[in-house]
């Protein structure tokens, strides 16, 4: 019998600000809940807003990319894809979005300083 994975992936991203990153973040209402090796110059930071969990560091990892690379989406799912847009409605810039794509989902896109996208979305 194979093994059961819980729900919970918590990507570990690497970035090339951190202070730019976090503030950014708590724009989407973030808030940092973890410290690595401390709060004051942390090179590790995890953040969470409800039940998505994130992770930020700043040195690379040996045998992996010296700047921050990544060729996918983040996907999230709110309870209400419009509401959240208006919370976020000039603090942040919009990549896309909201808007119904054409595989049906209502989705809107933001990028972060980094590069990373987060959609979210929701059934239309």
């Amino acid at each position: 019998m194979p093994v059961h994975l819980s729900p919970r992936l918590v990507p570990t991203l690497l970035v090339r600000n951190l202070a730019q990153t976090l503030a950014f973040y708590e724009l989407l209402d973030f808030r940092a809940i973890g410290f690595y090796p401390d709060e004051q110059q942390p090179t590790w930071v995890e953040v969470q807003r409800d039940d998505i969990t994130l992770q930020f560091h700043t040195e690379a990892p040996k045998g992996t990319p010296p700047s921050p690379i990544f060729s996918g989406t983040l996907y999230l799912y709110p309870s209400d894809v419009r509401a959240l847009a208006e919370e976020l409605r000039g603090k942040v810039d919009f990549a896309w979005g909201p808007e119904v794509m054409d595989y049906g989902m209502r989705e809107l896109g933001i990028r972060d300083p980094n590069g990373y996208f987060l959609a979210f979305t929701e059934p239309a």
